[in-house]
């Protein structure tokens, strides 16, 4: 899967500020209102806090998928963030996120959006992995990676 197709370079931030879960949800929803995809900002905003209080999107290993079905996109779109520090999202592994994908999908994307989730979960599985896209400088070789990578 070609996860580049969802994303694009102005839609990566490699030195996120937020400190806290609130502040990078804002961060991420802000960058991925970049896309002519995302119609609706608010809308967008509204939607991941409302799927995100519903239970952590913080997978572990230092990952986290927020996401959401929403009004505010015609289409996938994905947004990448990095925090050096790390920020606490209350990870189910209790260990501080460093590598965020915000995934805004249509509401009518019935399947699309969960092969993007499960994709991405499934390369985000490997330590190798999470350890290129901490250390990956520019927003083209982070495209790359991510449709390269495929273990």
């Amino acid at each position: 899967m070609k996860l580049s197709k969802f994303c694009e370079e102005h839609l990566i931030q490699f030195d996120l500020a937020g400190t806290a879960k609130s502040e990078i949800i804002e961060e991420l929803v802000e960058l991925a209102s970049k896309s002519k995809l995302v119609k609706d900002k608010a809308q967008l905003l509204k939607d991941i806090i409302t799927r995100e209080n519903l239970v952590t999107t913080g997978v572990g290993y230092g990952v986290a998928f927020p996401h959401a079905k929403t009004k505010a996109t015609r289409g996938i779109v994905i947004a990448f963030g990095r925090s050096e520090k790390g920020v606490d999202f209350e990870a189910m592994d209790k260990k501080p996120v460093h590598l965020f994908f915000l995934i805004a999908a249509p509401e009518d994307a019935i399947g699309a959006h969960l092969k993007v989730m499960a994709h991405l979960s499934f390369l985000m599985k490997s330590e190798k992995n999470r350890e290129k896209l901490m250390t990956v400088k520019s927003p083209g070789e982070l495209l790359q990676i991510l449709d390269t990578i495929n273990e």
